[in-house]
């Protein structure tokens, strides 16, 4: 029986969770203050799940070092929150190969037809 937590092609898509702090607040690690964050989705080669997570936080921390930001040059950083996916691909990469799915429960018709997007509309 196949492992369904190992890619046959040997690709992995991993999604991690950045936020973003000024380095001079005080209340930067309080749960209730509200902020930026970003989920981004990569992949990654790797021989099982544990290798892919570890390759998913190697990426995700080049993006974390400090710096300064805006035209004042404020102290500035995304500090990596974590990992949030991951998942085998289980195709080739090709056109149309399958790297993700979700299953929703079931839904209204208008509710499913809300989260499609039309062309054109995509954020740019």
């Amino acid at each position: 029986m196949k492992n369904q937590n190992v890619s046959p092609v040997g690709w992995y898509v991993g999604s991690y969770l950045i936020r973003f702090i000024e380095l001079n607040e005080e209340d930067n690690d309080d749960l209730e203050k509200r902020f930026l964050s970003w989920e981004n989705t990569i992949i990654v080669r790797a021989s099982d799940l544990d290798e892919a997570y570890d390759k998913v936080v190697k990426e995700a921390q080049l993006g974390t070092n400090p710096y300064k930001g805006g035209p004042d040059g404020v102290p500035v950083q995304w500090v990596l929150e974590g990992v949030t996916n991951l998942l085998p691909i289980y195709e080739e990469l090709e056109d149309g190969a399958e790297i993700m799915w979700s299953e929703y429960n079931p839904k209204k018709l208008k509710n499913i037809r809300n989260l499609v997007t039309p062309k054109g509309e995509f954020k740019q």
